[in-house]
């Protein structure tokens, strides 16, 4: 490519933005070309924006350090400077669905890390080794918004991250019925041990709306293109609990499947191993080599040995036992603001225009 896309991030001062930022610099299609947030941080430079609230491990780019933010309900301006957005707003659903629509009725497409389109029928949810047809409802989303180019795409869940891949692999022996209790980590909430002292040695078991979305976003995900939407495949039927525990990054599930077909150990693991999808075909840039692996120590996957795993955008598995109630039990593990967030959406952005639907404007 001659010249990188313009990208704009959309909430670019919170974690999810701050991931976004961290993961553009020197990214060999993109870069980032406009900030914007809140009115209270919009004219300050993203340095003086975000203080002391820089929470990525890794340093601020100096390339953003003199951005100006601009406000980001100033859609019309923003717009004009990028040729698509990434969305991490802190807004109520109401106004991040209206803000999102509004982009991209601007030509603009819009790659969105929240949840808020998630369950519009037009809008596809993706994973990208999982579901890439999915992008094909754009047609239908554009017509309903009246756009050529402009569009909303988004990513899932990140709870759903450490077991969904995993039964993905195993769709061909039928999984039907699957109790998954995941363990997730705070960085999810938008904290740090600093920000959130209260978690230091504790668990909390409410993640408020985790469980439903756990329960019904894989089946989305699962589900097919008929028409002018996207429906929800009805199986495997889903069970969910979702607990705050004491991690910075890292969600971790605990899964029960039962199979209509009985599969060995051995197939199972040979279909985890094995798996992969169009990011892996297309070698594009975020995409790990190997989506998934599986780990025959008895102890793992853990979260401070195995989270950065294909630099946290891939998934683990591991503790693939047989069940007295269950057909088989695993342990799953993703990096959830990696994979299961910004990493996610970027991976998006990179296939959509590999695909041609992102581009230049």
């Amino acid at each position: 490519m001659s010249e990188k896309l313009r990208v704009g991030i959309l909430g670019g001062t919170g974690m999810v933005g701050q991931r976004f930022i961290s993961l553009l610099e020197n990214h060999p299609w993109f870069e980032v070309h406009v900030i914007a947030a809140s009115p209270r941080s919009a004219g300050k430079t993203y340095e003086e924006a975000v203080g002391d609230r820089w929470k990525i491990d890794t340093p601020m780019p100096e390339a953003v350090k003199k951005i100006i933010v601009k406000n980001v309900n100033e859609v019309a301006e923003v717009a004009s400077e990028v040729d698509f957005c990434f969305s991490a707003v802190d807004m109520s659903k109401d106004e991040i669905r209206a803000i999102e629509e509004e982009y991209a009725k601007t030509e603009t497409p819009v790659v969105s890390n929240n949840s808020a389109h998630r369950w519009t029928p037009d809008v596809p949810m993706v994973v990208p080794e999982i579901n890439p047809e999915h992008f094909e409802i754009i047609a239908s989303q554009k017509k309903r918004l009246g756009t050529t180019h402009g569009f909303i795409a988004v990513k899932p869940n990140c709870s759903i991250q450490s077991y969904a891949p995993a039964l993905t692999a195993w769709m061909p022996f039928e999984p039907y019925e699957v109790v998954a209790t995941t363990y997730q980590a705070i960085s999810g909430a938008g904290k740090t041990f600093k920000d959130w002292p209260e978690m230091v040695g504790n668990i909390i078991p409410l993640i408020s709306g985790e469980e439903e979305k756990s329960e019904k976003e894989p089946l989305r995900i699962w589900g097919h293109v008929e028409g002018d939407e996207i429906v929800p495949a009805t199986s495997p039927v889903i069970t969910s609990q979702c607990i705050r525990v004491p991690v910075l990054n890292g969600h971790t599930a605990a899964a029960f499947v039962k199979f209509k077909k009985k599969p060995t150990k051995d197939e199972l693991v040979a279909a985890l191993n094995e798996f992969k999808g169009l990011p892996q075909e297309l070698k594009i840039p975020s995409a790990p080599a190997q989506f998934i692996r599986y780990m025959e120590e008895p102890d793992r996957p853990q979260v401070a040995l195995d989270v950065d795993f294909e630099h946290g955008m891939g998934i683990s598995i591991g503790r693939l036992r047989e069940d007295a109630v269950y057909d088989w039990k695993f342990v799953g593990l993703s990096h959830n603001t990696l994979r299961g967030a910004a990493g996610g959406a970027l991976l998006c952005a990179e296939l959509l225009k590999a695909q041609g639907y992102i581009e230049a404007k």
